[in-house]
């Protein structure tokens, strides 16, 4: 990052630096992160899954798959199956906890993909402007947003075939849009700041501008945006393993949980519970996560 003082309104931290001199970024940062509760129970939430995930062959009583009891089909909870059991006599409490790996990997690989491709794209289109972005890249984007991010997924999970990785690729596809919007909106204020016009008048090259200085100013509502976008990641999984386009049905995915939950909805209730439960904890953590970075970089807040 430059060493200027970074005059970009939505990073705000730089500011913050400024009044408390023998502070880093950084521990600015995290001392403000601190002091927002919301977002901390966010962290948790998110820091929960993680560590589940991780340890999911450690935490899990039975195998998601292949343990199977067929004299102990939809037990509620009780007999060595702290959750209950499903229509093939599996461990609920075991499928619960795997599922966390494939959230985990729906949000990071989808995520991933969104702004692999979408930041650079938004950065180059933005700092150079012209005929490919006005006319080209701007329209692409403006026909991909035209359709709602699940239809889209649908759309194109019904192309790239079933599968759960199938699935992250058509969701990542749906998230570029909004990464290249976010991103370009930025580089489009950033780029005509003074530290930006200083970094042009003592000859830096485009690149260097582009990724030593206009880049890392534009990053604030770019972190916010991957917590989001996060937890929409989770939800569209979760839907197209519904739909059958995403994990299979025997495979531990919480969508895939309440595909089969849903014919079972009169005789053991709890069966969809406990995955539609899953699925809101981790979409909130993820949310109040993102509210709490939103408000850690704004440089409204009090330091």
């Amino acid at each position: 990052m430059s060493q200027t003082v970074n005059p970009n309104p939505n990073v705000g931290l730089s500011q913050a630096v400024q009044k408390n001199k023998g502070e880093s970024q950084w521990r600015v940062f995290f001392r403000r992160f601190a002091r927002n509760k919301l977002a901390i129970v966010g962290a948790v939430i998110i820091g929960i899954l993680v560590l589940t995930a991780i340890l999911a062959p450690v935490i899990a009583t039975h195998d998601p798959i292949y343990d199977q009891d067929y004299s102990s089909v939809l037990q509620p909870p009780g007999n060595g199956h702290i959750l209950g059991t499903d229509d093939l006599g599996r461990d609920t409490f075991s499928r619960l906890v795997h599922g966390a790996r494939l959230s985990i990997q729906a949000a990071v690989i989808s995520v991933g993909i969104a702004v692999l491709i979408g930041v650079p794209i938004g950065l180059i289109t933005g700092y150079f402007r012209g005929f490919w972005d006005e006319w080209v890249v701007m329209r692409i984007v403006d026909a991909m947003q035209a359709f709602p991010s699940l239809i889209l997924a649908l759309a194109m999970a019904a192309v790239l075939g079933g599968g759960f990785y199938n699935a992250m690729i058509a969701i990542g596809i749906g998230f570029i849009p909004t990464f290249v919007r976010i991103t370009r909106a930025q580089v489009l204020t950033v780029r005509n700041l003074e530290f930006v016009q200083a970094a042009k008048a003592i000859g830096a090259k485009n690149w260097r501008i582009m990724f030593l200085h206009v880049l890392p100013n534009s990053m604030a509502p770019l972190l916010v945006q991957i917590t989001l976008a996060m937890a929409s990641a989770i939800i569209a999984e979760a839907g197209l393993s519904f739909l059958g386009l995403g994990a299979r049905p025997e495979e531990p995915s919480w969508g895939s949980m309440l595909l089969i939950a849903q014919g079972y909805l009169n005789i053991e209730p709890m069966l969809a519970f406990w995955p539609g439960m899953a699925i809101f904890m981790v979409v909130l953590g993820f949310n109040l996560l993102g509210d709490g970075i939103r408000e850690v970089l704004d440089p409204k807040l009090k330091r």
